[in-house]
């Protein structure tokens, strides 16, 4: 069997283990099993039952991250994207007065543009037109993201007031201090060379917030899952159809676009994936699969999916491989009859993790060029507003629109690749029609 593994998933070859590609894809679950709460939560403000929902979130997690492995084979997780959710749940549905059935046609023809742009060669074409300076502000930029998010999660960093709109968290809380160690803890493992470091952290920082009461043990192991039949092929295709909705479409699909292109570059980048001229060889793979899966979880009754950019936290573990992916599949899978136990994790525990792989993010910076300003305003903009405006997608547009203008001032449009000029006219589109 480990042979098998080994061969179908070129294990040796990229310099891994099947023990180490398990221990990855736990990592994985254990950073983003979140996601299985968080999005039905998030999308139960639109209407969508929380039962239902939460399986729609499971079973779409499971087929993308599935395929991501057996068909891509490479270590990338998939399910439904934070950020979209809340664009569909608090714009489209609550603001705007769409009904949720409708927001998820929207997600269905996203889902089909995708596919098309995929099958076609242009998402790959236009990936590859983006300059080396650009993609590595990505990757900079996601770590700080990932450390946002972490810093806000764990409570070390919270929400302030107008004109100091963040400020340090409660140094006395027990979860901020837990989180804290376990940040320290995780580090220190990673400084002696530890395999395992971060689930290390994850579990022994789990086990202490319930030793100390501050997460509940879980009161029951096993669960059935909630029947999918409430949303279940509910979506309104037809309804999406009109012009009026035209908007709601392109922001879905260039928000997606833009997100799995960044995240998918930076994960890649961390995992040594990319070739030497900064490339994802056989990138349509895991672009189909995010394509494919996003029209099924539009059937399923859930929103956008993608790489998850926490997939980083299973690569730093040391996945390589599909192997790492289906790991983490089978435990999303295992999810649905164990939401109880799976789902306990705390905040304080997962948390650092991502503040972890955010600050090992930050490698690339060394790559920046930053004493030319047609370089570094475009690199600077991807990198600030990414993490301050909690929206990976509108960093990479402002980073789009603003290279090729910061070229055409200082007389070098040479150096704007056809596809550039592309990415920069959706970037326009987007700013211009995304409902607010």
């Amino acid at each position: 069997m480990s042979s098998f593994l080994d061969n179908y998933f070129e294990i040796t070859e990229r310099g891994s283990t099947v023990s180490r590609e398990i221990i990855a894809g736990m990592t994985t679950f254990a950073t983003m099993a979140y996601i299985i709460i968080v999005n039905p939560k998030i999308l139960e403000a639109a209407g969508i039952p929380f039962g239902p929902s939460m399986v729609a979130t499971i079973i779409s997690a499971v087929f993308g991250t599935m395929a991501m492995g057996l068909y891509a084979k490479r270590p990338f997780a998939v399910a439904p994207y934070m950020g979209e959710n809340a664009f569909i749940a608090f714009t489209v549905v609550k603001v705007m007065g769409h009904t949720w059935q409708t927001a998820l046609g929207a997600i269905f023809f996203g889902g089909v543009l995708f596919i098309l742009f995929t099958v076609t060669g242009i998402r790959s074409w236009l990936i590859r037109a983006i300059p080396k300076n650009l993609k590595n502000a990505f990757v900079a930029g996601i770590g700080l993201f990932l450390a946002f998010i972490g810093l806000n999660t764990t409570g070390i960093v919270s929400v302030g007031v107008p004109g100091a709109p963040v400020h340090l968290g409660d140094m006395s809380s027990a979860p901020v201090l837990l989180a804290i160690g376990c940040f320290f803890l995780t580090a220190i493992l990673m400084a002696r060379n530890v395999n395992g470091a971060l689930i290390i952290g994850i579990l022994v920082t789990s086990a202490a917030a319930m030793f100390l009461g501050i997460a509940p043990m879980p009161e029951q192991v096993f669960s059935t899952p909630p029947s999918l039949e409430p949303i279940l092929f509910k979506l309104d295709i037809l309804g999406a159809l009109n012009w009026g909705f035209i908007s709601v479409i392109l922001t879905v699909f260039i928000l997606d676009f833009l997100d799995t292109m960044g995240t998918l570059y930076a994960v890649s980048h961390r995992a040594g994936l990319l070739d030497e001229n900064g490339d994802l060889p056989q990138i349509e793979r895991p672009l189909l699969v995010d394509a494919v899966t996003t029209l099924f979880a539009s059937l399923l009754g859930t929103t956008t999916t993608g790489v998850f950019v926490e997939s980083a936290t299973g690569i730093e573990a040391g996945g390589r491989t599909g192997l790492t992916a289906v790991t983490t599949a089978l435990l999303f899978l295992a999810a649905l009859f164990l939401a109880p136990l799976l789902t306990m994790i705390p905040a304080c525990a997962y948390g650092p993790s991502l503040i972890v792989v955010g600050m090992l993010m930050l490698a690339p910076c060394k790559e920046l060029e930053l004493t030319d300003i047609s370089e570094l305003v475009p690199a600077f903009l991807v990198i600030t507003l990414m993490s301050f405006t909690y929206n990976l997608g509108i960093g990479m547009t402002a980073g789009f629109i603003a290279y090729p203008l910061m070229k055409a001032v200082t007389g070098r449009l040479s150096e704007v690749s056809p596809g550039l000029w592309i990415l920069c006219a959706l970037s326009a589109v987007f700013f211009l029609t995304c409902p607010h």
